[in-house]
């Protein structure tokens, strides 16, 4: 039975086949087979035949979860433990690898198919495959009980704001001052936790942007692909096993602000790009945004101080230019049935001294209420910034 036999045989067979730039056919299996000694039936050679292209060229036994589409994200915690997301939260899924040198295996086939080293000496790898998944690995001792591995899948489609709607994200009222938002050209933020939706409500608000103008977007990782006829994407690059190369997300927005952007996109500020960004949004740079991890609209001052302080900025001056530059935090958060909603939007006052950001829209009941901040919001959405 191939099911049971698999794991050796699969092993076996690999071993026989010259990996090239092509995926090996039936033809060369059913030759390494024979050279193994093995005797398969035409049903059990097409499944050999699978098994062994994705050991060598996918993502071996994880290619089966990627055929549904709606997973989000697999993450390996060890041979028996595959666990994946298709939007109602994490799930245990029934793949399995062989043992944990197989897990190993495809952590350090992947990284090298990025581009980057995995092994003893650099025994952790974040990247970006060629086909846009994101790559997370860290291998054995670090990891305790073995390699594991994060993959981040890009959305085969792109989300609109009617998508969001459907999805019970915002409702339609919601919605309606979200466009209003994105028309004031007013600055504003995306915050949340991780895995709550922010990139998915950033790109469909970057969808409603007019398409007459140019939206330049920076980020560590490319998630972002908006809507929108003119879109120019710049991606970080980490140094090479060297240590020479890296151009980080700051480098990026420095280069951004010279190509004309009409709104400039920090994919997610979360370093020194922070104190570039702020000065962005105070020179004439209107209808900024980005995405920024926060546990709620209110923490995103003191998220921002913390990033801006380590970057070497005074906390007068992050004050002062998060005050007059961001005028809008958009906060999302993932509840306890898996489904993804925008929590609140919020109004940046207080001024230079004391900014804080104060509730203007709140959800209650399936929709957003209007809170303290909504007479401040509706003004500044109907005058812009």
């Amino acid at each position: 039975m191939v099911a049971v036999l698999s794991a050796h045989l699969v092993a076996s067979v690999r071993e026989q086949l010259a990996v090239g730039s092509e995926p090996v056919g039936p033809d060369a299996i059913s030759a390494a087979v024979r050279r193994v000694g093995v005797v398969l039936d035409s049903r059990a050679l097409a499944e050999l035949t699978r098994a062994v292209q994705g050991e060598l060229f996918g993502l071996g036994p994880l290619d089966r979860l990627l055929a549904d589409l709606r997973v989000t994200d697999v993450l390996v915690n060890g041979p028996d433990q595959v666990w994946i997301d298709r939007g109602a939260g994490l799930e245990r899924s029934a793949v399995a690898f062989s043992d944990e040198a197989a897990v190993r295996s495809l952590a350090v086939r992947l990284a090298a198919r990025a581009g980057r080293r995995l092994d003893d000496a650099t025994p952790y790898v974040d990247a970006r495959l060629p086909d846009g998944q994101r790559l997370h690995a860290v291998l054995p001792p670090l990891s305790v009980r073995g390699t594991t591995i994060s993959l981040r899948i890009p959305r085969q489609r792109r989300f609109t704001v009617e998508d969001l709607i459907a999805a019970g994200t915002v409702d339609r009222s919601g919605a309606e001052v979200l466009a209003a938002l994105v028309a004031s050209r007013a600055a504003f933020l995306v915050s949340g936790g991780t895995g709550c939706g922010k990139t998915s409500v950033l790109g469909a608000l970057l969808g409603l942007v007019p398409p007459s103008e140019r939206i330049v977007i920076v980020e560590d990782t490319t998630e972002l692909d908006p809507g929108h006829p003119h879109v120019v994407s710049m991606e970080a690059r980490p140094a090479n096993v060297e240590g020479r190369g890296e151009v980080p997300v700051r480098v990026l927005v420095r280069q951004a602000l010279r190509m004309r952007p009409d709104r400039l996109v920090v994919g997610e500020v979360r370093g020194a790009e922070v104190v570039d960004l702020l000065a962005a949004l105070n020179t004439g740079h209107e209808g900024g945004c980005g995405t920024l991890h926060a546990n709620s609209a209110a923490s995103v001052p003191d998220r921002l101080a913390g990033l801006a302080l380590a970057a070497g900025m005074t906390l007068p001056g992050l004050r002062a230019q998060l005050a007059a530059g961001v005028h809008v935090v958009v906060h999302v958060t993932r509840r306890t049935d898996g489904t993804r909603i925008v929590a609140e939007l919020g109004v940046v006052t207080g001024g230079p001294d004391d900014p804080r950001v104060e509730p203007a829209l709140v959800h209650r009941a399936g929709r957003l209420a209007p809170a303290s901040a909504h007479a401040r919001l509706a003004r500044l959405l109907e005058r812009g910034p």
